[in-house]
């Protein structure tokens, strides 16, 4: 008995020391640490980041100044009605003279929940979300996003369920880049993000 109490207490504080190495992208009171790239889509209300935009005529972004390679991200997430298509982009890098970033994409709307796209690069779903995912979304509630990139492996998990465990056979794309919020050109697009982590590896 004592030493089933002495591996919880053990385990309880692995847990702990895990949690103690995320790290928090977002202060959940302004930008700071963002890159805006078109005033008037992002904003902060009520301690989460609000991207919302009707008819726009190219994707756009926010942006982290710094790059990271090597993490696991984890993000809560919210598309009002379901509707439009956004993403989380990481290991991504800004294209000259466009309002486009580069990398690796974990999806997020209709027909795409849950997939890894390649953003503005092979421009294809590099993995489509496993069934089980996708049937755990709440289209119009929130979501939660694990996203781990170690070398030339990538896993996505939503809530909770793994959706894409994808190994990259393509040499060179494990560099370092931005982690960006999307918001998808076209239909009006209103997306809420919150509890944005990080922990490097």
């Amino acid at each position: 008995m004592i030493q089933r109490m002495l591996l919880l207490l053990c385990c309880a504080a692995t847990l702990a020391v895990a949690a103690d190495r995320f790290q928090s992208l977002f202060n959940g009171k302004d930008l700071s640490g963002w890159e805006v790239d078109t005033p008037g889509v992002w904003s902060v209300n009520n301690g989460m980041i609000v991207g919302k935009a009707s008819a726009l005529k190219h994707n756009n972004f926010l942006r982290t100044r710094r790059k990271y390679r090597d993490f696991t991200l984890k993000i809560n997430f919210r598309l009002v009605d379901g509707a439009g298509n956004s993403g989380i982009q990481f290991r991504s890098v800004p294209v000259t003279q466009s309002h486009e970033i580069s990398g690796y994409q974990a999806d997020i709307g209709e027909t795409y929940w849950g997939c890894l796209y390649d953003e503005s690069r092979r421009r294809k779903i590099l993995a489509p979300a496993s069934a089980a995912a996708v049937a755990g979304v709440n289209k119009d509630g929130w979501n939660t996003y694990l996203i781990t990139a170690k070398g030339n492996h990538i896993t996505l998990t939503l809530n909770g369920i793994l959706s894409v465990d994808y190994e990259e056979k393509e040499p060179g794309m494990d560099i370092p880049g931005i982690i960006a919020l999307q918001v998808h050109s076209g239909p009006r697009v209103e997306i809420y993000f919150k509890d944005i982590l990080i922990q490097e590896h």
